[in-house]
């Protein structure tokens, strides 16, 4: 009985191991939780193309955009444990546990941890009319207008929204936050002049900032970007201690079987750290940052924990 049983389980595993080894055989969807023309959808479609040349099989993205992200995520939640529906995380995914009373997932339980990505800046942009040019200019701006200035951001409680939260409770001044269904809407309005600044991730920021139709004034990073190097971090600019990193990473279905979360690993961290694609990444503000599985099911813990904090103090509340 025994024998059998150790034969059953050897067999199980060789026809995992041959699955694997064979794997992709058919299309791979990554989804992205968030509109077209955002970081997470610029980051998808970079690293889809280049894997889609590696297998030899098409690379999907899939964007479902809504809640905050919790619409993509459940999707990719329910979807079967097998390779070929993949989630891009950001750190919307560690906020919302703290956000939203309830969640139609487990952000932890639900998901196999495949890598980091990459970290990513937050940029303050403001439009061309802020009579401003420096980050203490429009401190000194807002705080002479309080209560006037608008700024966008990718939806409540989303890290641009809680950034700017903080950045509000550390300088003192008082702007009034319009919260958009994602980042891309955020920033269309942003250039219409209809808000006056954002908090943008730097690959959504980068190209507006270069072409003259925003102005940067800070980033948010403990650092500068390679993107924007003659931007300060706001830190330096006036605001000393501030820090507001956020990043991307890719989770599959919980239950997807560790050799085709090793092979997904593999030639994820392969391609982010090609030359090529490493130097467009950041020049776009996104520095490629991949790593273990492992090393990035720590991180998300970690995350969840120190945005419950940040939740909790901005009194930020989604119901």
């Amino acid at each position: 009985m025994i024998n059998r049983a150790l034969y059953a389980s050897c067999a199980l595993l060789l026809s995992i191991h041959a699955y694997a080894q064979s794997y992709p055989v058919k299309p791979v969807r990554i989804v992205v939780p968030f509109p077209p023309g955002g970081t997470s959808d610029i980051l998808a479609r970079t690293l889809g193309q280049k894997l889609a040349e590696e297998w030899g099989q098409q690379v999907v993205v899939d964007n479902r955009p809504g809640a905050g992200a919790n619409i993509g995520a459940e999707n990719v939640a329910r979807s079967a444990a097998d390779g070929y529906s993949l989630l891009i995380l950001s750190t919307a995914h560690t906020i919302n546990p703290s956000l939203y009373k309830k969640l139609a997932y487990d952000p932890v339980k639900d998901f196999a941890p495949v890598t980091m990505l990459v970290a990513t800046s937050q940029v303050l942009v403001v439009h061309k009319s802020v009579p401003v040019s420096t980050l203490k200019e429009f401190i000194a701006f807002a705080k002479k207008h309080p209560g006037e200035l608008l700024y966008s951001s990718a939806g409540s409680g989303s890290q641009p929204h809680l950034s700017a939260e903080l950045f509000k409770t550390m300088t003192g001044i008082n702007y009034v936050h319009v919260p958009y269904k994602g980042a891309p809407p955020a920033m269309v309005d942003l250039l219409a002049g209809h808000v006056a600044l954002t908090f943008a991730t730097a690959p959504s920021a980068v190209p507006y900032v270069k072409s003259g139709q925003l102005r940067a004034l800070g980033v948010s990073t403990a650092k500068r970007i390679a993107a924007l190097p003659d931007v300060p971090t706001i830190a330096e600019a006036g605001v000393p201690g501030y820090e507001a990193t956020g990043w991307n990473g890719l989770v599959a279905p919980a239950g997807t079987p560790a050799p085709i979360i090793e092979k997904l690993n593999g030639a994820f961290v392969k391609v982010l750290r090609t030359p090529a694609v490493a130097s467009y990444l950041s020049g776009q503000g996104a520095d490629p940052d991949p790593g273990t599985a492992a090393e990035f099911a720590a991180y998300i813990k970690a995350e969840i924990a120190k945005w419950a904090k940040v939740v909790q103090d901005s009194g930020a509340r989604v119901d």
